[in-house]
């Protein structure tokens, strides 16, 4: 471990850059702003490699992609290569899918950086659930339907999944509930879903949001048990008024 130095004697900086939920386009200015001054960028596996392309030329780029159950470099070797960077002087872009601070660990990587007193900068990005809501005009908030929603995420810390009990008390108190990161586990979910709200309640999967792969499933949580329907990651699942809205009022069924 480096030791700690105060930011006068390093000069460097982290920023943490969410990139959204896939579409390049949906970065924002001030993101993409930051990306354009890196000399070091650190990104994501699900990150749009059309982004990189804002590279400045000699930046270096740095891939710590994380699959289930296989991640290319662990947390702390990240950690340890945003700090081991900025302190020789250089400004570190950490380039994430989504948002930091949305199940993407932001809060422990930027409190490790400033730990070493070197600054470290959040910039929001789209999370991909808003992303893929807005993209096949699933409302989270919708008059009649939705007013309240909550977000899940579908495995918790060791790859394992939520909480039986706490997913039973979310599909009780809110009217939509989106999971993320529950392809693994979505036989699961959609029974939970099926004993809380009933076979019939409207589940909406989406699968690579805004991405151009990106494609839709809508139907009855029931339809959809019955189906066996199964799906790769990275999945949105959407039940309850956002995707009952939707069916209702577009009538998509694919």
């Amino acid at each position: 471990m480096p030791q700690k130095k105060s930011r006068a004697s390093h000069g460097g900086r982290v920023i943490l850059v969410g990139a959204g939920p896939g579409d390049p386009e949906l970065i924002t200015v001030k993101g993409l702003k930051a990306l354009k001054e890196a000399d070091v960028v650190v990104y994501d596996r699900l990150v749009s490699r059309e982004l990189l392309e804002h590279v400045k030329d000699g930046a270096e780029l740095v891939y710590a992609g994380k699959e289930p159950g296989k991640h290319t470099l662990t947390q702390e070797e990240i950690n340890q290569i945003l700090v081991d960077k900025a302190m020789q002087g250089l400004t570190v872009v950490r380039l994430k899918g989504g948002d930091p601070l949305v199940y993407g660990r932001g809060e422990e990587e930027c409190l490790y950086v400033r730990s070493f007193d070197i600054p470290c900068e959040i910039i929001p990005g789209i999370p991909s659930f808003v992303g893929g809501s807005a993209e096949y005009l699933v409302p989270l908030g919708s008059r009649g339907y939705s007013r309240v929603f909550s977000v899940v995420t579908g495995t918790t810390m060791g790859d394992k999944p939520v909480d039986h009990e706490k997913m039973k008390k979310l599909l009780e108190a809110s009217d939509t509930v989106v999971i993320l990161m529950g392809a693994r586990w979505l036989r699961d979910i959609l029974s939970i879903a099926a004993e809380v709200r009933g076979r019939d309640e409207a589940v909406v999967l989406i699968r690579n949001a805004t991405h151009p792969d990106s494609h839709i499933i809508a139907g009855s949580i029931g339809d959809l048990i019955d189906r066996g329907v199964q799906q790769e990651p990275p999945l949105l699942i959407y039940i309850g008024g956002g995707a009952r809205w939707l069916i209702e009022k577009v009538g998509v069924q694919r």
